[in-house]
């Protein structure tokens, strides 16, 4: 699944990277596709990193008891 991911990101780029070296004739919808797509999997993986909060708050709680 962590897969889908990293295939969305380099997808994603590659989609926006090819729709911005076109001529002047570019299509903007692919442009915002790519960006949209390489979001999306950004998104996804930033959602499984534990929050640096979080990691403190357990040290705390395992430290007193």
């Amino acid at each position: 699944m962590k897969y889908i991911n990293y295939i969305l990101i380099v997808l994603g780029a590659f989609v926006a990277l090819y729709a911005k070296s076109g001529k002047e004739d570019q299509n903007l919808f692919i442009l915002i596709g790519g960006i949209v797509m390489l979001m999306v999997g950004i998104y996804r993986i930033s959602k499984t990193i534990p929050s640096k909060l979080d990691n403190e708050k357990d040290k705390d709680t395992n430290e007193t008891t």
